[in-house]
């Protein structure tokens, strides 16, 4: 078995760490077209002209982003292989045990006026 809580956050993690790449990953890709085709990097904004800026700036912005998607992932994967390792729901101790067998228990507190 596996530790199903580390799984969820881990599948959660990785999820939004492709979520937040899709969505905001065009914004910094522009970064990487003008400083290697063109001399001067540009912010656009919806309701103002673009606004020249320093390429070094715009790719420092690129770089802590994709920091930032990486972590998430790695973060995921981390949780992944922990969830997958775990094995907290294995550790029951068997006065705690319910469902088919738990009768078979011999720490069990329950008597035996039920079987009769």
């Amino acid at each position: 078995m596996s530790d199903t809580r580390f799984t969820l956050i881990g599948v959660g993690l990785i999820f939004a760490g492709f979520i937040v790449l899709g969505v905001f990953g065009s914004n910094f890709f522009s970064a990487t077209v003008e400083s290697q085709e063109f001399s001067d990097c540009y912010e656009y904004f919806e309701d103002k002209p673009p606004v020249p800026i320093p390429c070094d700036v715009a790719l420092q912005d690129k770089t802590a982003f994709f920091a930032l998607v990486i972590g998430l992932i790695a973060a995921g994967i981390f949780m992944l292989i922990k969830g997958v390792r775990g094995d907290w729901d294995q550790k029951v101790r068997p006065e705690d045990m319910v469902g088919p067998g738990a009768d078979n228990n011999p720490n069990s507190d329950k008597s035996d006026s039920s079987k009769s």
